[in-house]
């Protein structure tokens, strides 16, 4: 199952794609990792899910990576006695903590922290941001609120405070009782949703005690003024899209998604961009010409991977869906201009053992016109090292870890194989030979490049760096 670009995709798994001959179609087609949206569905159907890959991962002998979604707190008005009411523009309507169902002037708000955080003249957007109210007064238990952009609203729909900072935990009771579930699974990575500041991605690594690598999506506002914080805190970023655009205007969304791309590239994580990347093909066979730019345009812009979200979960064309991305990113990497701004865009190497390591590795692959770059590594960070290089040729991340070799799954040009631990150089440099050839990426009497660190087995050690002959074993 040897790919040929670098880039990654990740699709979410869903009703239109819980068999296993589905999901087995969809990583044929170009799926490297599949998402289990934690919003949706009970435990023993992601349960179902999950095995079903590894289950296909066994077959194909290549390892695939499963990132758990969770929900976090969800902000949402309560019922409506007749399930819908319609506001107009220059109305009042109030928010408040009566649990009576709602009418045409007012409506349940069951989160008393919004009422503790908002301040005058603040606006609420619900449905998302269909319907703006301004608040003109509130209390402890109450928000005064005049219509600016009126319209249907039904039972449930969401509420977004933009611009406020609320003070409430990114995990609900529900997404404890998830992340024991995932934990117990053994996904891969988990997604955090609600992040707004560094202490919230820090509470959910004191409650999965390391056992996962942590995506922190950036999806409110709030967030970004700890971008960098945040970042260093998390093993990956993931530019959420949907909630981002309602919070923010829709003039900023881009400019936000290039500053998170290169922030987070110049960390050395992977950066995923997510939501509405294919949104036509839920019912249409074919993206629009707008859908296939944007998905072009995050990989212009240095992303890891690219995510389908109800494409592939709900949608009427899964497989097109993964098929068309695949080529869109197949395209985008073949072209000179591509590799133009990749060239141009690098981050420079920090002062550091590993990185002058990882900066060489490049420039020799380049210089000798290698096929692969080889990585051995126990934690990930040689494979993220030399990821963050964005070199022209493959990188196969050897490890000993199968977890390891799962998440490596969304870093760009990684390609994971499990290897039996090496004791000594010669063993390793032979490993190295025999997994290049075997895996397709090099023939008899290519060079490949290898990097590594000594002691084996120690983390973010990376300092030695061999060229080998395909002819050595």
């Amino acid at each position: 199952m040897k790919r040929s670009r670098k880039a990654k995709i990740l699709a979410t798994l869903g009703p239109a794609s819980s068999t296993p001959d589905a999901i087995e179609a969809l990583f044929k087609a170009g799926a490297d990792a599949f998402r289990l949206n934690f919003s949706h569905g009970t435990h023993e159907e992601q349960r179902a899910r999950f095995d079903m890959i590894r289950r296909i991962e066994e077959r194909h002998v290549r390892p695939i990576g499963i990132l758990a979604d969770l929900q976090g707190p969800k902000l949402r008005v309560a019922r409506f006695v007749d399930g819908r009411i319609h506001l107009t523009a220059g109305e009042t309507f109030r928010l408040d903590l009566d649990p009576a169902p709602g009418t045409a002037s007012r409506v349940q708000l069951p989160h008393p922290e919004i009422f503790a955080a908002i301040r005058e003249d603040a606006d609420l957007l619900l449905d998302d941001g269909r319907i703006r109210l301004r608040v003109k007064a509130h209390g402890a238990d109450f928000a005064d609120t005049q219509v600016i952009t009126g319209g249907d609203l039904s039972d449930h729909k969401g509420l977004n405070v933009p611009g406020v900072v609320l003070p409430i935990s990114p995990l609900t009771d529900k997404d404890r009782a998830d992340l024991a579930f995932a934990l117990e699974l053994g996904v891969d990575w988990l997604a955090l949703s609600f992040v707004q500041r560094p202490e919230d991605v820090e509470e959910l690594r004191r409650l999965s005690g390391n056992r996962v690598r942590i995506m922190s999506k950036l999806e409110k506002p709030a967030a970004i003024d700890h971008l960098e914080a945040i970042i260093a805190l998390s093993d990956g970023i993931m530019v959420a899209r949907g909630d981002l655009g309602v919070e923010c205007p829709p003039e900023t969304v881009p400019i936000l998604q290039k500053r998170i791309l290169r922030a987070t590239r110049e960390a050395g994580k992977p950066v995923v961009v997510a939501t509405q990347m294919l949104d036509s093909m839920i019912h249409a066979p074919a993206p629009t010409r707008a859908e296939a730019s944007d998905v072009a345009t995050a990989i212009y812009d240095g992303a890891d991977a690219v995510m389908l979200s109800a494409e592939t979960a709900s949608g009427d064309y899964p497989l097109e869906s993964v098929t068309i991305m695949d080529r869109i990113i197949d395209r985008v990497e073949a072209d000179q201009e591509y590799r133009t701004i990749r060239d141009a865009s690098r981050p420079s190497p920090t002062g550091t053992t590993r990185d002058a390591i990882s900066a060489a590795a490049r420039q020799v692959a380049q210089t000798l016109a290698v096929g692969v770059i080889v990585t051995y590594t126990s934690s990930g960070s040689t494979t993220l090292r030399a990821a963050r290089e964005r070199p022209d040729v493959p990188i196969l991340c050897l490890t000993c870890d199968v977890t390891v070799a799962r998440q490596m799954a969304l870093v760009w040009g990684s390609n994971g194989v499990v290897t039996p631990e090496v004791h000594s150089f010669g063993e390793m440099v032979a490993v190295a030979i025999r997994m290049a050839e075997e895996s397709g990426f090099a023939k008899w009497q290519d060079q490949i490049v290898i990097t590594a660190g000594v002691p084996f087995g120690t983390q973010g050690t990376t300092n030695i760096l061999r060229v080998a002959v395909v002819e050595e074993t």
